[in-house]
């Protein structure tokens, strides 16, 4: 394994510097326009800490990303279908569909596992929907986040390929954190992830909470049980279930590490322990059970 080429290769992934520029420009234009109309789509605190957010992911992701890379360099000449894949264009779409499918489920997951949810609970912690909350990403999700595309290179997709899904993938979804955009038409809103589905998606109504978590496709939710529309009568209302008050950037990336290292720490047993680790946010030894099925069920109820 020649070192010198992976880091080579490993250059050549630099969309992000083509990207940000373009998602700076669109938070101005947005920022400008709500400040014009006093639409209230801002809060100074909220959108500094979205920021700080996005400067910690820069810096956390790169030892992961470099991992994740080498892994994929070394196994994607092992798979016995290398050869066949290479770079066509059938080969693009399916990654595609690949790529769009495994978000999903690493989305998902990131809210049905409480110590995943702590990776990526700093995202939903924003108040307000706009595009400083696309930049708002998870700092703890990125230690684990790169395992879920691992099946990808042992089906023979290379890793520039790759990680230049996953980066398109991403630059799809910042437009999705707006409330400037209304409903698109139906054919758009049953097949795409649009701004109306992503605002469910960040919403902390009982209703809403964890719907929605797609990528670019929809269709994953709608097939696995997952989707909410957007409903005229019920506005979502964005943040946590119970909103953190500090701003501080260091808390807002730690708070739930903290908060499960405090409810392991109080439970007698290591059944329980373990539960507070995997089992959704919400669950508890010894309280009311908060989590979001339990919450829509007891609705529902009455």
């Amino acid at each position: 394994m020649n070192f010198q080429d992976i880091f080579t290769e490993f250059s050549k992934d630099d969309l992000i510097y083509y990207f940000l520029p373009i998602f700076l420009i669109a938070l101005a234009l947005e920022w400008r326009h709500n400040r014009k109309q006093k639409l209230g789509l801002f809060e100074s605190g909220d959108t500094k800490a979205s920021l700080w957010m996005m400067v910690f992911v820069a810096f956390v992701d790169i030892a992961p990303k470099l991992l994740a890379f080498v892994l994929f360099y070394i196994l994607a000449p092992l798979s016995p279908l290398a050869e066949f894949v290479q770079r066509q264009w059938w080969a693009w779409l399916a990654l595609f569909f690949l790529d769009d499918f495994i978000y999903y489920w690493f989305h998902r997951l990131n809210h049905q596992v409480r110590f995943m949810w702590a990776g990526h609970v700093s995202h939903h912690s924003a108040i307000k929907m706009n595009f400083a909350t696309a930049l708002r990403q998870g700092v703890g999700e990125r230690i684990h986040k790169y395992i879920f595309w691992l099946p990808l290179p042992l089906l023979g997709f290379d890793p520039i390929m790759i990680f230049t899904m996953m980066s398109l993938n991403l630059f799809y979804q910042y437009w999705l954190h707006t409330e400037l955009i209304g409903r698109l038409p139906n054919w758009f809103e049953y097949i795409f992830n649009t701004p109306s589905h992503h605002r469910v998606h960040h919403a902390s109504n009982i209703s809403y909470l964890d719907c929605n978590h797609a990528g670019v496709l929809i269709i994953w939710d709608r097939m696995f049980g997952s989707f909410s529309k957007e409903l005229d009568g019920e506005k979502p209302e964005y943040g946590l279930t119970n909103n953190i008050t500090s701003l501080n950037p260091i808390y807002v990336a730690t708070h739930e590490y903290r908060a499960i290292m405090k409810d392991v720490a109080r439970a007698n047993h290591w059944k329980d322990k373990l539960c507070y680790l995997f089992l959704a946010p919400g669950w508890s030894h010894d309280g009311e059970d908060k989590r979001s099925k339990t919450l829509r069920a007891s609705r529902i109820k009455h």
